[in-house]
């Protein structure tokens, strides 16, 4: 059962209560991301999500991680293009208790000078490791490449440039803009009562700074075409279609075309590229949401001397898929494999409280499974098909990152 509450400051909560299992996580959800940054402050949303386990009030770092060690719990953060959650899963005994704690993280972190010093350099280290990870790379320099200087091209994690210039002001004044009680969701899911809201509401409900300044600007969907050289074993390919925002009525027809496409062992870039032509290790696709917009990303890494190969093959895909369409087959199997994750998504406190905080977050509704399943049964091949021919078009962005730095040749052609 999912209980919904709104504190008077704007603070919203939402509990589900599963009292067959024993453990509840908490997670505080915040409408803020790398979408919300310019480039003077890029990534200061990441930094703010490594600073609030560098100490408070009350407790330091060290202390931060025992209390959660302590009671057997997990503690954990991330940042998104378009949101931050700091999320914790502990044994239903403890739950006030980890609540308690991150509501101090979020209330009394102090962002101390030396702390923040040391935390830059943790985030120095994690941009080079993504930097020597091309396979991880490429998909920010294909939103480089398909958003331009628009906020979602920016890479969540910043630069260095622009971390050097972060102190204890710059994170104070960022949460002050955008950690606003109309911009935060409270969402627990565990065996835990519905008086739990009243705990909650004891900690959140009655801070104000004021409403979040959230003017999107629906970006335009650049065919840019960005290319790296670096010394790597392979190149690695990604290719970017205009895809749709989460509130799009279209959005299970996409659900089940990325999953034919390249969403599992089946399907056909998978069959195509690695099974038929052996071709790749890892190719496939997904497609990333945002509030008014988004994009289908397809991946596949290759030997340089094989990329001309790759790109054609996976263009043969495309281009059999918008003729033929998908099969009957493809179309059942995509329903069970949908159907069978949500289900067993269902069974994790962690999975459900991720879904009601986005949902409360992002679209302000929530779904029952019987909603959600009568809208995957009335999918069918027309319409699924009518969607695939809208989105693979010619108007594609490409990012590559390969020993040559170059294109592939067919590309241009």
């Amino acid at each position: 059962m999912l209980t919904k509450h709104t504190c008077s400051n704007g603070v919203r909560i939402v509990v589900e209560n599963i009292p067959h299992v024993r453990s509840v996580a908490i997670g505080v959800w915040i409408g803020t991301g790398s979408r919300n940054e310019d480039k003077e402050n890029n990534g200061v949303s990441h930094f703010l999500e490594h600073m609030f386990f560098k100490g408070t009030k009350t407790k330091n770092a060290r202390e931060i991680a025992e209390a959660f060690d302590s009671i057997g719990g997990q503690v954990n953060a991330f940042t998104s293009k378009e949101y931050t959650c700091y999320y914790a899963k502990v044994m239903d005994e403890h739950s006030t208790y980890a609540l308690g704690v991150l509501a101090d993280m979020f209330f009394q972190s102090i962002f101390d000078e030396v702390e923040l010093k040391k935390e830059k350099n943790v985030v120095y280290e994690e941009i080079k490791m993504y930097e020597d990870a091309p396979d991880d790379i490429v998909h920010d320099v294909l939103s480089k490449a398909t958003y331009g200087n628009h906020p979602l091209g920016y890479p969540i994690l910043g630069t260095e440039e622009t971390l050097s210039g972060f102190n204890g002001e710059t994170l104070r004044d960022y949460m002050k803009e955008t950690y606003t009680p109309d911009n935060v969701v409270i969402s627990v899911a565990g065996n835990i009562e519905e008086s739990f809201i009243k705990e909650i509401e004891s900690h959140f409900g009655s801070y104000t700074t004021g409403f979040s300044k959230r003017d999107y600007v629906k970006p335009v969907f650049e065919t840019g075409r960005i290319a790296k050289k670096k010394t790597t074993e392979q190149a690695h390919l990604c290719l970017g279609y205009n895809g749709l925002g989460i509130g799009d009525k279209d959005i299970y027809n996409l659900i089940v075309l990325n999953n034919v496409l390249g969403g599992s062992m089946s399907s056909r870039l998978f069959q195509d590229v690695r099974e038929e032509r052996g071709l790749a290790y890892s190719v496939y696709s997904y497609h990333s949401t945002y509030q008014d917009n988004g994009m289908l990303t397809i991946y596949g890494g290759t030997g340089s001397h094989q990329l001309d190969l790759l790109f054609e093959t996976i263009q043969k895909t495309l281009d059999t898929l918008k003729q033929d369409g998908i099969t009957t087959k493809e179309l059942i199997n995509s329903k069970e494999q949908i159907k069978g994750s949500l289900m067993l998504s269902l069974e994790s406190t962690n999975s459900r409280m991720s879904r009601n905080g986005k949902n409360e977050l992002l679209l302000g509704r929530h779904r029952s499974l019987d909603d959600i399943l009568d809208r995957i049964n009335t999918i069918t091949e027309e319409s699924v098909n009518s969607l695939a021919k809208r989105i693979f078009t010619d108007d594609y962005s490409a990012a590559l990152i390969s020993p040559n730095g170059e294109l592939p040749q067919t590309m241009n052609e």
